[in-house]
C-alpha cells in the first residue's frame, strides 16, 4: 500500500545523528523570543497553571514539548513522530526499545530536527515549491499514482497530504543543509583516490555487494579517557550479544546513536565499491552472518553486521557520442527568428563548403565549445537535453542536422563519431571517491550535530 511507503519517506527525518539524553543542559526559564512566538493555544502553558479560583475557558489543544532556541517543538509534533515510528515498525517487523527509551529517542530527535531547520533558515536555504513538486511527483511515479490523484490516494489511506508536503519538504531541507555543511566540506585527496583505485582489484570487498547493519556508539566531545573506557565496554557487550544470538536489529534500536537506529542499524545493500573506507579492512574475512568486533573511528565506535552478501558486476560499459554544434541563444538584442536566422544562414554556407568549426568559432554563443570548434567531445547517456538527444539519434556519423530549437536557443548539430566506452576504470576513481567521502561523513555529520547540540539553548518541558 501506499501508506506504509509513504510513511517510510516521512520517517526518513529522523535521519538524524542521536545525542544522548543525559548530556541535555540544564536550563532556567525560556528565552523571551520563544514565548512571543508561540502559538496561542501554547501560551497558557508559559503562563504557569491557572490560579485556583479560575474557571477554565476553553481546551487546551496543544502544549509545549521542548524550547529550542527562540522556537518551540509541540508535544503534537513529537507524538506524531512517535506514532509514524511504532507504526512503521508494526509493519515492517523491526523491535523497539522499551517505551521510556523510544519516547526519549523520539523526543531528542524532534529537537535535532528542529534545531537543524533552524540552521537552515538561518543560512537562507530555502526549497521551492517546484523542488517539492518534482520530489513528490517522483515518489508518485515509483507507486504508479499520478501527481494530480495524490491528496485523494493519501486521505483514503489515512494520511494528510498537506502534512505530507510539509514533513517531505522538511526532509529535502535537512538533506540539503547536511550535504551544505558537511559533505561538501569534506575533502578528498588526488592520493587517497590514487591508493584506493590500487586497492580494487584484488579486493573482495570492493567486488561484492553487502546488505549491512550497523551499530554506532558515538564518544562526547572532549570525552575523557574513562568515558571512552566506558563506551568501549558496552560496545564490547553488544558485540557479545550479538554473537551470542541476540536479535542484531534490536541491540541497535536499544543501544545505537546512528541515523538508522530505529529501523534496527539496517544500511540496507551497498555496492563493495561504496562500502565506505573505513568498513573495508572490517568486512574483508567475514562471511554473511557474521558480526564485526567492535572497531574506533576519530569520534564513535561501530560495530557492522553482514546480513547477506554476493558478488558484484566488475565491468563497466556505455555507448558515447561525440558531437560538434553551433548554438545561437536569443537574447534581448536578438529575438528568437533573428537567432534561428543566423543558424539557418550557418548552416547554408557548411553545406556550401565553409568549415563547421570555423563557424562555431565566429558564431556560437556556447562558451564551452566554440574555442573548440563546437566540440562537445565524448558524452554517454543523459548528457544532452531532450531536445538536442532527439536531434542527435536522427544522425548517422559525419551526418549534420537541420536547424532546432531547444531550451538553450537554436542549434546545428554535426555527429563526429560513436563508441562503445569501457568506463570500468572511471566508475573505479568515481566510486573511490565516494567511498571516501563516506566514510569520512559519518564521523564529520556526529562532530557537526553536537556542536548544533551543544551550542543550542534546550529547555524540555515534557
Amino acid at each position: 500500500m501506499f501508506k506504509i511507503n509513504s510513511l517510510c519517506a516521512i520517517v526518513a527525518l529522523l535521519a538524524a545523528p542521536l545525542v544522548a539524553a543525559q548530556d541535555l543542559p540544564e536550563t532556567d526559564d525560556p528565552p523571551a523570543e520563544a514565548v512571543a512566538d508561540a502559538p496561542p493555544e501554547a501560551v497558557s502553558f508559559f503562563a504557569g497553571p491557572p490560579a485556583e479560583e479560575a474557571e477554565p475557558v476553553g481546551e487546551l489543544l496543544d502544549s509545549v514539548a521542548a524550547i529550542v532556541n527562540e522556537g518551540i517543538v509541540l508535544k503534537s509534533e513529537y507524538l506524531e513522530t512517535l506514532e509514524l515510528i511504532v507504526t512503521q515498525s508494526e509493519q515492517e517487523g523491526w523491535p523497539l526499545p522499551p517505551d521510556d527509551i523510544l519516547e526519549e529517542q523520539v523526543l531528542e530527535r524532534v529537537i535535532l530536527n528542529e534545531i537543524q531547520l533552524q540552521r537552515a533558515e538561518m543560512i537562507g536555504l530555502q526549497v521551492s515549491d517546484q523542488m517539492l513538486n518534482q520530489v513528490i511527483a517522483n515518489v508518485a511515479a515509483r507507486r504508479g499514482i499520478a501527481f494530480e490523484d495524490l491528496p485523494v490516494v493519501m486521505s483514503r489511506e489515512g494520511i494528510d497530504y498537506q502534512n505530507f508536503r510539509r514533513q517531505m519538504r522538511d526532509d529535502i531541507t535537512l538533506e540539503q543543509l547536511r550535504r551544505i555543511e558537511v559533505e561538501q566540506k569534506i575533502n578528498v585527496s588526488p592520493r587517497e583516490i590514487e591508493n584506493c583505485v590500487a586497492d580494487v582489484e584484488d579486493n573482495v570487498v570492493v567486488n561484492s555487494d553487502y546488505d549491512l547493519s550497523h551499530i554506532l556508539l558515538s564518544f562526547p566531545e572532549a570525552a575523557s579517557a574513562t568515558q571512552i573506557d566506558d563506551i568501549v565496554g558496552i560496545a564490547q557487550d553488544i558485540y557479545e550479544r550479538a554473537t551470542d544470538g541476540a536479535d542484531f536489529r534490536e541491540l541497535a534500536v536499544r543501544f545505537s546513536d546512528g541515523p538508522s537506529a530505529l529501523q534496527g542499524g539496517a544500511l540496507g545493500w551497498m555496492q563493495g565499491e561504496q562500502v565506505p573506507t573505513v568498513f573495508i579492512e572490517i568486512l574483508a574475512p567475514l562471511s554473511a552472518g557474521d558480526v564485526s568486533e567492535p572497531f574506533r573511528t576519530a569520534a564513535s565506535i561501530h560495530i557492522v553486521k553482514v546480513n547477506a552478501m554476493r558478488s558484484a558486476v566488475e565491468h563497466s560499459e556505455e555507448d558515447q557520442i561525440n558531437v560538434r554544434h553551433i548554438l545561437v541563444m536569443p537574447n534581448e538584442i536578438i529575438d528568437d527568428q533573428t537567432a534561428r536566422q543566423r543558424v539557418v544562414d550557418a548552416h547554408e554556407r557548411i553545406v556550401a563548403g565553409e568549415e563547421f568549426a570555423d563557424l562555431a568559432k565566429l558564431l556560437s554563443d556556447d562558451p564551452g565549445s566554440a574555442n573548440d570548434g563546437g566540440d562537445l567531445g565524448w558524452a554517454g547517456p543523459g548528457t544532452f537535453v531532450t531536445e538536442f538527444q532527439a536531434a542527435v539519434d536522427l544522425l548517422e556519423t559525419g551526418e549534420m542536422s537541420e536547424p532546432f530549437r531547444s531550451p538553450f536557443g537554436w542549434h546545428i548539430v554535426e555527429v563526429l563519431g560513436r563508441r562503445v566506452y569501457d568506463t570500468t576504470e572511471d566508475l573505479k576513481e568515481q566510486n573511490c571517491a565516494a567511498r571516501i567521502r563516506n566514510g569520512k561523513l559519518g564521523d564529520e555529520t556526529q562532530l557537526w550535530m553536537r556542536r548544533l547540540r551543544d551550542e543550542a539553548y534546550i529547555d524540555i518541558r515534557m
